[in-house]
């Protein structure tokens, strides 16, 4: 079921589709590709399809562990910035970042199960947020990053042709 087929009146049953339906895609953009080839740098930054998937992990954990949640970043032994987010550990996998990914996802499902999208939460640095604030940021970042991730998957198998 696509995000578009759930019924127009309901904004919870919207936002959770199109967040896991992004989640998802971010996860189907390492189908069928090798170890080396998610680890692959071809923009100048740290990115990298692996690293990608690491740091929604990450970004997901922190607005629903840590700002939702209300556990710090320091208890929830997650390191501190965005970009250390994207840094792989040697014994970084598929398979692990992929797993992790799920139980993140999972966790963050439980943490806002029985909250209402106008619950005011207090862990975010700058300031009491709502819960629908949360979803549309995460919602945003996950979309930006689905076409990071489609556009350097492209670089891939592009090259990976020649």
């Amino acid at each position: 079921m696509g995000s578009f087929d759930v019924p127009l009146d309901d904004e919870r049953t919207q936002l959770d589709a199109f967040v896991n339906e992004y989640r998802s895609a971010l996860e189907i953009t390492l189908d069928g590709l090798t170890e080396e080839q998610t680890r692959r740098r071809l923009v100048s930054s740290a990115t990298t399809l692996l690293g990608l998937l690491k740091h929604v992990t990450w970004m997901q954990r922190v607005w629903f562990e840590e700002c939702v949640g209300g556990t710090s970043r320091q208890e929830l032994g997650l390191v501190q910035t965005p970009d250390e987010s994207f840094q792989l550990a040697d014994d970084d996998t598929i398979a692990s970042v992929t797993a992790a990914h799920r139980e993140t996802c999972a966790t963050a499902r439980a943490v806002v199960a029985d909250l209402p999208l106008d619950t005011v939460v207090t862990g975010h640095r700058a300031g009491p947020r709502t819960l629908r604030w949360v979803y549309l940021q995460v919602l945003r970042e996950l979309a930006h990053h689905c076409g990071h991730a489609d556009i350097l998957r492209e670089q891939l198998l592009a090259a990976d042709e020649r």
